[in-house]
């Protein structure tokens, strides 16, 4: 089983972007189902692991949506109920010169607190590993850190959206996958050097196109990516995380999982959509 630990809404999608104060024309919108946790599970779940989601929506339209998407793909939503007094969170997202920014608003993610995780403590205990990310409540992620600790299950901790962590999330957590900017945030007064052979086998910085660092124990690895004609790079990150996860919960070793991983990444980015261009397993091992 490969859980993830959040859920979250719809992205709005444009292509140009404002200065303050400026107003200008863009070129298409559409609303789609995407949000961290919500992209981990289906991509999961589209490369073959039994996904059991633990989260929160909206009693909207939105939160309607989100969890017949979930249903198309396969994935668990037993653990997910409605909030009847907040909207369904939603992630608000500008495509511009071949890359993203992106707003996430909470709403009912705030709702994903250590009591409503407790009530599902069996799903992450029968787990083969947890895959947690940011778009919920810092005492959530602590609180799921030490469950995970408690049980014995793995955790792959994605520090997305970038803040500071306390040590034992740190401690806790089998895999921690930052990007560059999320690392420098996570470990402030060391470099990314300094902060991989802190944490062998354990800290895995991806780099966008140029691939994945981690430290080995003896030398610092980089596993390159595979290039590609990107579409739209929404969700690239959260497919490889999913994908790594569900390496690692199937044994594969470490570069291996990464090369996969890196591989349901590449082909994510040649569609439109976070969950768009997410490859099937079939998709991921032919091309590899």
């Amino acid at each position: 089983m490969c859980n993830r630990k959040q859920f979250n809404g719809s992205g709005c999608y444009f292509v140009k972007t404002a200065g303050a104060g400026e107003t200008v024309l863009g070129d298409s919108f559409k609303t789609v189902p995407g949000g961290k946790g919500a992209n981990q599970a289906v991509a999961a779940a589209r490369l073959g692991a039994e996904v059991a989601m633990i989260g929160r929506v909206g009693d909207d339209a939105f939160g309607k949506d989100i969890l017949e998407n979930f249903r198309a793909n396969a994935v668990n939503t037993q653990n997910v109920k409605p909030v009847t007094h907040l909207e369904s969170g939603t992630a608000h997202i500008i495509l511009a010169e071949g890359d993203n920014s992106i707003v996430v608003v909470e709403a009912a993610n705030r709702e994903v607190t250590p009591a409503y995780v407790d009530e599902a403590a069996e799903v992450i205990r029968n787990a083969d590993i947890v895959l947690i990310q940011q778009e919920i409540p810092e005492e959530t992620v602590v609180h799921v850190s030490t469950l995970c600790a408690e049980f014995g299950t793995p955790l792959l901790l994605n520090p997305a959206p970038a803040r500071t962590l306390p040590q034992e999330v740190i401690d806790n957590a089998a895999y921690i996958t930052p990007n560059e900017h999320e690392a420098e945030i996570l470990f402030q007064g060391m470099s990314p050097a300094q902060a991989l052979r802190q944490y062998p086998n354990k800290l895995f910085i991806t780099e966008g196109s140029k691939g994945v660092r981690y430290f080995d124990g003896t030398a610092e690895i980089l596993v390159p990516t595979y290039k590609v004609e990107a579409i739209d790079t929404t969700g690239a990150g959260d497919t490889f995380n999913a994908a790594f996860a569900v390496a690692l919960a199937e044994g594969k070793a470490l570069q291996e999982s990464i090369r996969f991983a890196n591989r349901a990444a590449s082909l994510s980015v040649t569609k439109f959509g976070a969950q768009g261009g997410m490859p099937t397993r079939d998709e991921v091992e032919e091309s590899l």
